[in-house]
């Protein structure tokens, strides 16, 4: 799925109207008519609904909402911000056909007294704002706020704007519980700190031209199945386990080796041919019992990572997860990084220990991915103010030290050296838990090891973890997910990819 700056969707939506061909006031009565089906989907107890509009096509997209709520028998009310505005094109139209078709009444703000059991439909300002709300405008979003009511938020919530946020006053953005946002995702949306005011988001296919959509130039994907799929690459009848990568692990010390079973899972339930994890001595046994498919390489040291081992016959190489920041193996990792000519994923400690040394990030071999969580990338990167302002440091990143990034969070950011970037449709909260990033690590290394490119590896892993993640929590729920549940539902994943 792609997604659209909110200037390029303006351009979508022209260009349907041109190749469908379809009036765009029969575009706003097609979109209207998904966004109500979905409302009234989405709230089936409610008989009373009450719609705030704004002067331009979002308000007319609440206009007729209300029209086609009332022509289904709910109780409806409108209100505008001022009722004198002049309208859009659009919206005119669509005051018109429903002052003449039905009796729903067209408000101020305020005028009256709202039900206490209706649910708000926020139509006051669409994608297309482009500076932060003030005056009427702002106050009538703090109404809305102060109601106590559920809010429906057509296309986006009122305030917030499609991409950078960083100079909009919070208090003037509509709280939503659901937003309808039709047919892609807008680029705030998928940031975290975005959250209480989208709530809940639903995509919603409105018919928009695919052709439109192929010439107007794209910001990102999200990557779903479709996508995840078609990066899947069969397994060959004659082939054998060397021609599915010699994958190298590097993980654990005494205390944690909880992680490196969990990567090295990761990596055999990904289609590795062959899998050796280097650990310490005190970690052998653990290894060797939880994962007898994999081969150890036994550390000179008997507690932790102290020197890198023998390089020459693996086709990638995973390190960080539970080596610990201890000096030996700080200088270790530098060892394993200058004798490595192969793809290496880099995680966890590995990464604490590059971030007190950012020159060695440079020293990583070409088709490296780098997997912070959002605490590891304020190390590596220096601290984010908002989502937008992370993927811009993050494409920084990216370039600056020839990484593939793998950001990870509800909607995982992966980003190429150039400048190319993506995020992911699968995944849940019950992963949130400890040792699924190291399932992850084992994930992406076993992609490496068979090939794939850096970012193809980083996107597929990213998604088959997440999707997996998914049939847990559909099985087990999210509240008592672990990650090793997500190992265990990673063949069904890989199963569903490969007959897709």
């Amino acid at each position: 799925m792609k997604i659209f700056s909110t200037s390029a969707v303006g351009r979508i939506d022209a260009l349907t109207v041109i190749y469908e061909p379809i009036s765009s006031v029969d575009l706003m009565e097609r979109a209207s008519h998904r966004l109500t089906c979905a409302l009234v989907d989405y709230f089936p107890n409610t008989r009373e609904f009450v719609v705030f509009a704004g002067s331009g096509n979002n308000g007319g997209d609440g206009l007729v909402m209300a029209r086609l709520l009332f022509e289904r028998g709910y109780s409806v009310g409108v209100f505008m911000v001022d009722t004198a505005a002049k309208l859009s094109f659009c919206c005119q139209k669509a005051m018109e056909r429903l002052r003449k078709e039905t009796s729903v009444a067209v408000r101020n703000i305020g005028e009256c007294a709202l039900p206490s059991d209706a649910v708000v439909v926020d139509a006051l300002f669409g994608s297309g704002l482009n500076r932060p709300l003030t005056g009427a405008a702002a106050s009538a979003v703090m109404f809305i706020n102060s109601l106590s009511l559920p809010v429906a938020a057509v296309d986006i919530p009122s305030g917030l704007m499609g991409e950078d946020n960083s100079a909009v006053d919070k208090e003037c953005i509509v709280r939503a519980d659901v937003t309808f946002t039709l047919q892609f995702p807008k680029l705030s949306m998928l940031f975290a700190e975005n959250e209480p005011f989208v709530g809940e988001m639903q995509v919603l296919e409105i018919g928009l031209s695919r052709r439109a959509m192929d010439e107007v130039g794209h910001l990102a994907f999200i990557t779903e199945e479709d996508e995840a799929a078609a990066l899947v690459r069969p397994r060959r009848c004659h082939s054998h386990k060397g021609d599915y990568g010699r994958a190298l692990l590097v993980a654990g010390s005494r205390g944690m080796a909880g992680a490196s079973v969990l990567a090295a899972k990761g990596a055999l339930r990904s289609g590795a041919g062959l899998l050796t994890v280097h650990a310490p001595q005190c970690n052998n046994a653990i290894l060797q019992t939880a994962v007898p498919e994999a081969m150890t390489s036994i550390d000179c040291c008997d507690t932790h990572f102290s020197a890198a081992p023998f390089m020459e016959r693996y086709s990638a190489v995973g390190v960080g997860p539970g080596i610990g920041l201890s000096t030996m193996t700080s200088g270790a990792l530098l060892q394993l990084i200058d004798k490595c000519n192969v793809p290496m994923v880099v995680d966890a400690d590995a990464l604490n220990i590059l971030s007190l040394h950012p020159d060695w990030f440079r020293r990583l071999p070409q088709g490296s991915v780098v997997t912070p969580h959002p605490g590891e990338f304020a190390r590596m990167a220096g601290g984010a103010t908002s989502g937008y302002d992370a993927l811009q440091k993050a494409l920084a990143f990216a370039r600056d030290n020839n990484v593939c990034m793998v950001l990870k969070g509800a909607y995982t950011l992966v980003v190429s050296p150039s400048g190319e970037y993506s995020f992911n449709g699968s995944g849940n909260p019950g992963m949130a838990t400890g040792g699924s990033g190291d399932v992850l690590t084992g994930v992406i290394l076993a992609l490496l090891a068979r090939g794939y490119s850096a970012y193809d590896a980083a996107r597929l892993g990213v998604y088959v973890h997440g999707a997996a993640g998914d049939c847990a929590a559909a099985t087990l729920g999210e509240t008592a997910m672990c990650a090793g549940d997500i190992v265990e539902y990673l063949p069904q994943t890989w199963r569903m990819l490969e007959k897709y």
